[in-house]
């Protein structure tokens, strides 16, 4: 298994508008340099054939067998069935098995996604066009849910702080926000009373500028289905699954910190930050430890999903034991 050296990476400042760069102000000036300096993990160009980590022959276009890929750790991507048929998403169903079945006719086309708030170049992007303006890329990534149990999945996607340059966030933006689109109809859990719909997510601009945050649209190599978050959701490697928002329709920037739609139903469960952390047990469980999903027994959960080496400067001098 190869692993990619930091030493390999382009640094950041090659590649980044030097105007845009000097607009995204002290925060996202510190992200920026964290990811120019970050492992990257497995990845294959979208229209590559031989991209490092991916098995041989792997591309978007011709994805690897269930089983073959594996991310930088040495484990085995699940499979595209355990992936697309044990899901968390209130907004269809709180049965992680009926889930697949309940949003098989859920409609992402035509779908729209504004991008504005305190940005200098605000835009409303179709689904298509925004695909076409960033092209795609595989990461193998794990996945932590908060309920203690885990996958490793090949994801396609690009990096949102491409997006978020392209918008040009201004020297007021501190944080960023996410929003779920709201639709009953279709959806029969936004029915609920005990959410406040529709599911509002957020991180600090620092950290959504971090390179390993995949703005995400299919997994597999193939667009991603209903039940994944189609026809787009953020993926957060180092933070418990639900930081990790679906079918988003909005996101802005804003100055203050967003409150969650989990921190509206139970602050005193779920905090802002959410990263994967051992030490810190849920108040009804522990996190000490996690299920991967297709195998027996327990393993050990790592400090950050195992992407300390990556994300855990931007939480220095925090107590993440309150921080949670």
């Amino acid at each position: 298994m190869v692993k990619i050296q930091s030493s390999e990476i382009t640094p950041e400042h090659v590649y980044i508008n030097r105007r845009q760069f000097m607009r995204l102000g002290a925060l996202a000036v510190g992200a920026a340099a964290l990811a120019a300096c970050a492992r990257k993990p497995i990845q294959f160009e979208e229209q590559s054939s031989n991209s490092a980590g991916a098995s041989a022959g792997a591309t978007a276009a011709n994805p690897p067998v269930d089983g073959a890929a594996r991310d930088e750790l040495g484990d085995p991507a699940n499979s595209y069935e355990d992936i697309t048929h044990y899901n968390n998403y209130y907004e269809f169903s709180t049965d992680k098995e009926a889930v697949a079945r309940l949003s098989e006719n859920f409609v992402t086309q035509p779908w729209t996604v504004e991008v504005g708030g305190l940005v200098n170049k605000p835009q409303t992007f179709g689904i298509d066009d925004l695909l076409k303006q960033f092209p795609r890329e595989e990461r193998i990534y794990r996945l932590r849910c908060v309920e203690a149990w885990s996958m490793v999945i090949p994801w396609l996607g690009f990096p949102l702080n491409q997006l978020l340059k392209a918008v040009e966030p201004t020297s007021d933006a501190k944080y960023v926000r996410f929003e779920t689109i709201y639709d009953p109809e279709q959806m029969a859990g936004q029915e609920s009373p005990w959410y406040n719909w529709p599911y509002i997510e957020g991180l600090r601009l620092d950290e959504a500028m971090h390179d390993l945050v995949l703005l995400t649209s299919g997994l597999y190599g193939k667009d991603l289905l209903p039940q994944n978050g189609a026809p787009l959701r953020v993926v957060i490697p180092w933070k418990y699954g639900f930081k990790s928002i679906k079918s988003i329709v909005k996101i802005e920037l804003v100055a203050e910190m967003p409150t969650s739609l989990w921190m509206a139903a139970a602050s005193n469960e779920y905090g802002f930050y959410a990263n994967v952390n051992p030490d810190v047990n849920h108040p009804r469980w522990s996190q000490a430890s996690e299920r991967r999903i297709g195998e027996l027994g327990r393993r050990k959960t790592l400090p950050f999903n195992g992407y300390a080496e990556e994300v855990a400067p931007l939480y220095a001098g925090m107590d993440l034991r309150v921080n949670y």
